[in-house]
């Protein structure tokens, strides 16, 4: 470890938090701008590979997936505001219907792609896979990070 990470790392564990603290703090605007490039690359990918009915598949499949990981971290956020009790009350019984409603309203638009388009149903079903792929890369840049500050 050099001397300019042992002084690094005295100086955040001194100020009470951790030099990965730092870097997970970036990891959700991350791993949305990692979704975003992805979909973009891969769909682009598809529609040379595949052709035009997976392309959209498979970016429709990229919409639902990034929607679903939006409206997901907004209620989580939202339910560890109302256990933290740091926030104004709200309803539970809306913030479960809310979350119950995203799995709703994402089942009829993947019904209604399928219905329109059933030659897209691979590239919609790949593209429902974005987030696991977004957080590969976090995952990968998160390690690399981590080598390279000798965490």
């Amino acid at each position: 470890m050099s001397g300019d990470t042992s002084a690094m790392l005295g100086q955040a564990q001194t100020e009470g938090h951790s030099p990965c603290d730092d870097i997970y703090a970036g990891a959700l605007d991350r791993i949305r701008n990692s979704m975003i490039a992805l979909a973009v690359i891969f769909s682009a990918t598809a529609w040379w590979k595949f052709g035009r009915p997976a392309a959209l598949g498979f970016f429709l499949g990229c919409v639902i997936a990034y929607l679903n990981f939006h409206w997901l971290k907004n209620g989580v956020a939202h339910l560890a505001d109302r256990v933290t009790d740091t926030s104004e009350r709200q309803s539970g019984a809306g913030t479960v219907a809310r979350f119950l409603l995203r799995y709703v309203l994402l089942a009829a638009v993947a019904y209604g792609i399928l219905t329109s388009f059933p030659a897209s149903l691979r590239g919609l079903l790949a593209g429902l896979f974005l987030p696991v792929g977004a957080i590969a890369c976090e995952a990968a840049y998160e390690l690399y990070l981590a080598v390279v500050r000798g965490i």
